[in-house]
């Protein structure tokens, strides 16, 4: 059974009655470009083919539940107030208020949800934002372009979960192209979708290590990033260059976390021009040379990444790691000649270990992937 098969079966199950729209969005790694997203400047990231699939079916009345395979039951009024939701029904009942608030009329519905997405740094919660979003929009016969609707799941992020996340896990769930990972500007929002090289695979090494945004130093990060942009009076790092940091009286660690932000833009449109002009080991050095950006300038990197990152190296075929995500910990990722991705997984299981300092709480797990499509209807289909 599929993932979308399952979601239609769990709704049977849990609320007795057939979906009228299935949608399914996918989860993401970023190749390079990591806490540019949020100072106005450009990611790289790839929708991958782990994902979250929501079945909805209309209520004659005006309220929701729903159930996720994973965590239980929701339940509440379309006009309750979604602070007043936990957990991830939270992220549900943002969605409905935004979606509300966007001018899409939303009846009350059961819901069921399923997701496959493994570990963390691989965007579990945008793929629900987007699942949701793209479901409901469906099912009251509204059109909201994935721009639009990646802005909405970033202002439930803001104004209901309370994490300031920039724009790239919403816009590449929702905006994801099959065989491409995407330059976005994060500004603009405008998107250059750039096929990878067929000759090499790129490897989610998930270390098993949880991090939770709204507990972690990433606000912290964010707020370093805006009083450097203040100081200099621009309207973000994005607008700012290494000369420009030369010129103004900062904090040592301020001035090195905008360092790091100026040349990960940089390097960003480096690799994606790379990924357009077939270079590999030109995208890996990239890959190289943002980790170790982040972990001396931005220091976000977390124990257990930088291991699996130092062990990726070392194995035949690798051409390229870096943590992925906002850091502390979970996910890095590696590009790897194809021929020897199979090898480099089996190595990668036999030989990581986590530190001492930060110890796995899950089975530590190594992916192939490649990109796949953003968030789409799968039922009714066209």
């Amino acid at each position: 059974m599929n993932l979308n098969e399952a979601a239609a079966s769990l709704l049977g199950a849990a609320c007795g009655s057939a979906p009228t729209v299935v949608a399914r969005a996918p989860g993401r790694v970023n190749l390079i470009g990591d806490h540019t997203d949020y100072n106005d400047g450009f990611v790289f990231p790839m929708a991958i083919p782990f994902g979250t699939a929501v079945a909805i079916s209309p209520r004659t009345d005006r309220h929701v539940t729903a159930v996720s395979e994973r965590f239980g039951s929701v339940s509440f009024a379309l006009n309750d107030s979604p602070t007043t939701s936990e957990g991830w029904g939270r992220y549900l009942h943002g969605m409905v208020w935004a979606l509300t608030n966007h001018g899409v009329d939303v009846p009350g519905f059961d819901a069921a949800v399923v997701s496959d997405i493994p570990g963390s740094s691989l965007s579990s919660s945008a793929a629900l934002e987007m699942a949701i979003g793209t479901a409901l929009a469906a099912l009251a016969g509204e059109q909201v372009p994935s721009a639009a609707l990646a802005q909405l799941g970033q202002h439930v992020e803001h104004e209901v979960i309370g994490v300031p996340v920039g724009i790239m896990d919403q816009l590449i769930s929702a905006a994801g192209v099959a065989g491409c990972a995407s330059l976005i500007d994060c500004r603009t929002l405008e998107i250059d979708h750039s096929p990878l090289p067929d000759t090499v695979r790129v490897v989610v090494l998930d270390t098993g290590t949880r991090r939770g945004l709204v507990d972690s130093k990433y606000a912290a990060r964010r707020a370093v990033c805006e009083r450097v942009a203040s100081a200099l009076a621009a309207p973000a790092l994005r607008d700012v260059t290494l000369a420009d940091l030369e010129g103004v009286d900062l904090d040592p660690t301020d001035r090195r976390r905008a360092m790091h932000v100026i040349t990960e833009n940089e390097r960003t449109l480096g690799a994606a021009a790379c990924a357009r002009g077939g270079d590999a080991v030109g995208l890996g050095q990239l890959m190289n040379a943002s980790h170790e950006s982040l972990h001396d300038l931005f220091e976000v990197t977390g124990p257990a990444p930088d291991v699996a990152v130092r062990l990726a190296r070392k194995l035949d075929g690798c051409l390229g790691a870096r943590m992925t995500g906002a850091g502390f910990a979970g996910a890095a990722v590696a590009l790897v000649e194809a021929d020897a991705a199979d090898h480099f997984v089996a190595e990668m299981t036999a030989r990581f270990v986590a530190p001492p300092s930060q110890p796995s709480t899950e089975p530590p797990a190594f992916h192939v992937v490649w990109p796949v499509r953003g968030a789409h209807v799968v039922q009714p289909t066209a």
